[in-house]
């Protein structure tokens, strides 16, 4: 298995099979990476961001220097791209209505319950809104994604311990964020 420099070295000479292995190699993570910044509900949204990650690297792999890891190079394109789309666009989490109370309240025992639980998670959602980008992605990272400490700084472009700090401030804002709006103990 070729290491990633061998790899771009070979798509750099024109070898499509080369840029096939690298889309190959990075495309879920890049994908990941798309849905912690724009959020689960956009999954549509993330993969038209991985596609235009990777017609991007296609056309300016000639001019990738091999100063920097070529995975840190793909990650903060991808960050990059999906921080701009949800900046343009503006997106919003999709807030619940009624019918998903409803909903929720039909699918089984303890609809009020249910309902609670969805609220919650809607708060949570909303207050994680409101975090920097970076924490946002952190978070959705690690705990939606379930990427190690070591893949989210990897996928951040920032050192380990950078990582580990985004993910402790961003827990604490979210603490006290939730502190405000009654949620106490979560």
């Amino acid at each position: 298995m070729d290491g990633d420099a061998e790899l771009v070295a070979r798509a750099q000479r024109g070898d499509e099979r080369a840029f096939e292995a690298l889309v190959a190699r990075y495309s879920t993570k890049v994908f990941r990476l798309a849905v912690s910044i724009l959020g689960q509900e956009f999954v549509p949204e993330a993969e038209d961001v991985a596609q235009e990650v990777f017609l991007k690297i296609h056309r300016a792999i000639t001019t990738f220097r091999s100063e920097a890891e070529f995975g840190s190079w793909v990650y903060r394109i991808t960050f990059n791209e999906a921080v701009n789309l949800k900046a343009r666009v503006r997106y919003k989490s999709p807030h619940l209505n009624e019918a998903a109370l409803v909903g929720a309240a039909a699918l089984g025992p303890g609809p009020q319950s249910q309902a609670e639980a969805a609220m919650r998670d809607q708060v949570i959602e909303d207050c994680i809104q409101t975090l920097p980008e970076v924490y946002q992605s952190a978070l959705r990272l690690y705990y939606w994604m379930d990427e190690g400490v070591s893949d989210v700084a990897r996928m951040l472009g920032v050192p380990e311990n950078t990582a580990k700090s985004y993910l402790h401030r961003a827990r604490r804002l979210l603490s006290h964020m939730l502190k405000d709006k009654g949620y106490d103990n979560e």
